[in-house]
């Protein structure tokens, strides 16, 4: 996992869905609210509670180290990619 490279610490607690924890999904789409500051971590398909699961922030980074070149999205920002391998886009959320 190399040097940490996120704020928040290694046990923060982010929302993510069942899906990718298992990995039978890829993440897609990262919200880094801008209320609580917390991370959210989601496949292409829309999260419901049924599905969602919450998790470490380590554990995400582990299941997917590219979300590591996120570390320092801000506040109120989004970042999402087309496909596992594309490249992360980033906008402040609307």
């Amino acid at each position: 996992m190399g040097q940490w490279k996120f704020q928040e610490p290694p046990n923060v607690a982010v929302i993510t869905s069942r899906k990718i924890v298992s990995g039978k999904a890829w993440i897609a789409h990262v919200f880094h609210d801008a209320g609580d500051g917390e991370w959210q971590f989601h496949d292409d398909q829309p999260l419901n509670e049924v599905h969602a699961a919450l998790v470490s922030l380590r554990e995400i980074v582990q299941l997917d180290p590219s979300v590591a070149e996120l570390s320092d999205l801000p506040l109120g920002w989004r970042a999402w990619r087309a496909s596992h391998m594309s490249p992360w886009k980033r906008a402040k959320v609307d």
